[in-house]
This record gives C-alpha cells, sequence and structure tokens, in this order.
C-alpha cells in the first residue's frame, strides 16, 4: 500500500486524507447513533422493570394484608367468636369451624380457581384459602 502512495502528488495525498477523515467521522457517528439507541432501549426496558415491579410489591402488599386479616378471622372463629366473626363478615355466607387440637391449621393464598360444579352444588364460592 505504500508503494502505491509514493506515485501521488501532494493534492492526492490531501484529498485522500480527507476522505479517510469523512469515512471515519462517519463511521463514528453511526456507533454513536447505535449505542445512543441501546442506552434508550435499556432505559425504556429498566422502566418497564420498574413498573413492573411496583405492580408486583402491590400485589404482595394487597395478598399480605389479605393473609392476617383471614389469620384473624380464624384465630377468632378458634377462640369462640365464630357467631360474632360470621356476622361482621361482609360474605352473606356462614362458615363452619370444627376446633381438633391436633390438627395445625396453615394459612397459604392459592388463585381462586373457578369450579362451576363446585358453586352449583353448595351455592358457596370457592376460596382461596387452603387448610392443612
Amino acid at each position: 500500500m505504500g508503494e502505491e502512495l509514493s506515485s501521488l502528488g501532494v493534492r492526492d495525498l490531501q484529498g485522500l486524507e480527507n476522505r479517510l477523515e469523512m469515512s471515519l467521522r462517519s463511521i463514528k457517528t453511526r456507533k454513536d447513533n447505535l449505542l445512543r439507541s441501546e442506552i434508550e432501549e435499556l432505559h425504556r426496558k429498566g422502566s418497564l422493570i420498574h413498573q413492573e415491579n411496583t405492580e408486583l410489591c402491590r400485589r404482595l402488599n394487597i395478598m399480605s394484608q389479605q393473609k392476617m386479616e383471614l389469620s384473624r378471622k380464624l384465630q377468632s372463629c378458634e377462640s369462640g367468636g365464630a357467631t360474632d366473626a360470621n356476622k361482621s363478615s361482609s360474605t352473606p355466607f356462614s362458615f363452619r369451624i370444627v376446633q381438633d387440637a391436633n390438627i395445625p391449621a396453615n394459612l397459604e393464598l392459592s388463585q381462586a380457581q373457578q369450579n362451576e360444579q363446585e358453586h352449583s352444588e353448595t351455592g358457596a364460592p370457592a376460596l382461596g384459602l387452603q387448610l392443612s
């Protein structure tokens, strides 16, 4: 390559230098644009992840409150206040609690599953409370 340049004059060399500089500028500009768009995409994804995290925290707080409320209701029913708990309940259904000292009660929240057959037989909705 150096041998080919030795035959060029000063003007030709300056023209070649200008073309190389313009090509280099074009490459740098394209690289900057690609990096900028990648950074914007990462910011957008980060924002979406932050929104999803906020929503999951909100849901977790709601579920935690529901679990505490169910636990309080169960404790009040176990301590003999079953009639008071049923009267203050906002649901039109009553629940019968059978106490057995040998069976531990573990409360867990689960997704409510629609079981139409169960609804039609008992007339009561299926709850997301599991006792084990």
